[in-house]
């Protein structure tokens, strides 16, 4: 796509401003159709983030993007429209804000909420510099379901600074928005102004009075955190927009402003404006998915046990727990981007006698680590954490990539940690869940293989499986599926060479099988995880042989964050390759 400089954006007509939209529209669609990536929001953000860049100077104006799911526009309009093609791919652009990036991009995000104190943050140190600049932070109305939000909120008054707050609303997160401000917000979308809406709501014909005070038997809710209100602004209107934006400027020399867009996710392109949720998220493998799973045994056991209850923070759908949700709406909860909550909302209801299993992504459970270890493990709670996309998750990038969650969970004392070779462990593992006695996380990648079905007395915790048992030297313990696939290609080519291992489906990360450890004979011991290194399987395992005399060498990513690309590049790249662990079980061979 052509470079649109400021100059241009700035001169333009509003009918020239509409036809430079549609070309942003077709240069998103085309990128995400070859390389995945956020479509229906992105599309939904088009004229909002051009009557941005006509009315701002970035990047001398500061703008933040919460969780940045709608960052596209932003980024062909900074000199990275030619780089465009290599979105999303190894080594080009992100999907994401990225500060190495570019200079427009002040602040790097992936998930939600933390915009508002990030603009807090600019807002001060500007003032401390004695700088004049705009700050801007964009957020969605998913976003306000999540608590930091109303954390900065609460700042916003004493710290007495100038930022402004625009409140893309669409009326969904990833899924339907949820909750009580979800339905305040709907009112207000809805209201002709007639209706006694709340929070100082105006029609827009009247935006221009905004940066007036407000009369005292007006002031609502966003007020009272010191803000002044303008909207509901149609987000596809290039004019009512540019109009409201250049009100909210003006309007920032006496404080800060909250400016109510109201957006239509997917707009300008009908199956997306029709399939918010199946268009936020375009691109992936083909193989079975492990959400669908865990739907379908979900499902099935919440129909003999009354006490089986879902709990997910706004990824109802691509958790698999659509089915779920219909076939027992009583006992299923979305909580929204409120993964804080839901953890706590989980460790009431064991306490309560019912079996909360908490469906999310790895990157999010970290959000809620206090809570996991204040609210479910100190009180030994039967909380199930379904760990979706756990391991390299690929296109997303640094802040997407769920390569910590056994390194997290690992220290906590009480917690069990499950990794399922394939498909059909993992149900036989959730089957298993009903009956404990305490917490257990299941991490598990986003797609995988079925594998045979394993009987109900087939798992036992804390037990290895030996897949291929030798009297060799050497023994490779692999955790999770994509290592397995990766150990038993090596084993192939290894005997190709007159070289054997052992093999074992390490599918219980805590606790260790320390019996099978114990029994081996072997002088080296190599261990796989899809895990960073520090903390996980391999620092288990080391500990454990610490003194022996044993040689353990572990494979897994190093320290570092690990950027976007495919999975299997990834893995290559840093550290899970069949060559180097060929090359180390030549060397054990050698030293025999």
């Amino acid at each position: 796509m052509r470079e649109i400089s400021d100059g241009e954006l700035k001169s333009a007509s509003l009918s020239q401003l509409k036809g430079i939209c549609s070309e942003l529209r077709e240069e998103i669609l085309a990128a995400v159709s070859a390389c995945g990536g956020h479509l229906s929001s992105n599309l939904g953000a088009v004229e909002l983030t051009v009557a941005l860049h006509r009315v701002f100077d970035f990047p001398r104006d500061k703008i933040v993007f919460d969780v940045g799911h709608q960052c596209y526009t932003h980024k062909l309009l900074s000199g990275r429209a030619g780089a465009f093609c290599t979105f999303r791919q190894e080594g080009g652009l992100s999907g994401f804000p990225k500060r190495s990036e570019s200079d427009y991009d002040c602040y790097g995000t992936g998930h939600a909420g933390t915009a508002i104190s990030a603009a807090l943050g600019f807002a001060k140190a500007r003032d401390l510099k004695g700088e004049d600049h705009a700050v801007i932070a964009l957020v969605g109305d998913g976003s306000f379901n999540n608590g930091l939000i109303y954390e900065a909120l609460n700042s916003l008054r004493i710290l007495k600074t100038s930022i402004l707050i625009i409140l893309n609303d669409n009326g969904m997160s990833i899924s339907e928005t949820v909750g009580s401000m979800a339905g305040i917000l709907k009112e207000m979308r809805e209201s002709d102004g007639s209706s006694g809406a709340p929070f100082g709501y105006r029609p827009s014909g009247e935006l221009c009075d905004r940066a007036e005070a407000i009369p005292e038997e007006d002031v609502r809710l966003f007020e009272h955190f010191g803000l002044t209100y303008m909207g509901v602004v149609n987000g596809h209107d290039m004019g009512e927009l540019t109009a409201a934006l250049e009100n909210a400027k003006r309007a920032l020399k006496k404080g800060s402003v909250l400016l109510h867009v109201h957006t239509r996710k997917g707009y300008g392109h009908p199956f997306c404006e029709n399939a918010p949720t199946e268009t936020h998220g375009v691109g992936g493998g083909g193989g079975a998915e492990y959400s669908s799973a865990l739907g379908e045994e979900l499902t099935a056991l919440a129909e003999t046990d009354g006490r089986v209850v879902a709990v997910t923070a706004a990824m109802t759908d691509s958790l698999g727990l659509r089915g779920f949700f219909e076939r027992f709406p009583e006992r299923a909860f979305d909580v929204g981007i409120c993964e804080e909550h839901a953890s706590v909302l989980c460790a009431s209801l064991a306490a309560a006698g019912m079996r909360p299993y908490y469906a999310i992504y790895s990157t999010f459970l970290q959000r809620a680590y206090d809570e996991i270890v204040h609210d479910v493990c100190v009180q030994g709670l039967p909380v199930v954490f379904c760990i979706d996309r756990a391991g390299v998750t690929g296109r997303d990038g640094e802040t997407h990539q769920g390569v910590f969650d056994l390194s997290y969970l690992t220290p906590i004392p009480g917690i069990t940690i499950a990794v399922p070779k394939d498909i059909a462990e993992f149900r036989a593992m959730l089957r298993m869940s009903v009956r404990m006695n305490g917490p257990l996380a299941i991490r598990y990648p986003r797609e995988g293989s079925e594998g045979e079905k394993i009987p109900e007395s087939g798992l036992e915790i804390g037990k290895f499986e030996v897949l291929h048992s030798t009297m060799s030297d050497i023994v490779i313990l692999a955790a999770g599926e994509r290592c397995l696939n990766i150990a038993r290609r090596v084993l192939r080519a290894a005997n190709a060479e007159g070289m054997d291992a052992a093999l074992v489906n390490a599918c219980f990360v805590k606790p260790l099988d320390e019996e099978l450890l114990s029994s081996l004979n072997a002088h080296t011991v190599i261990t796989m995880e899809d895990n960073v290194l520090i903390g996980g399987l391999g620092d288990a395992v080391a500990r454990f042989y610490r003194g022996s005399g044993k040689e353990v060498v572990s494979f897994g990513y190093p320290d570092v964050f690990i950027p976007h690309g495919a999975p299997c590049d990834l893995m290559r790249e840093y550290g899970l390759d069949e060559e180097r662990i060929l090359a180390c079980m030549r060397r054990a061979y050698a030293r025999r």
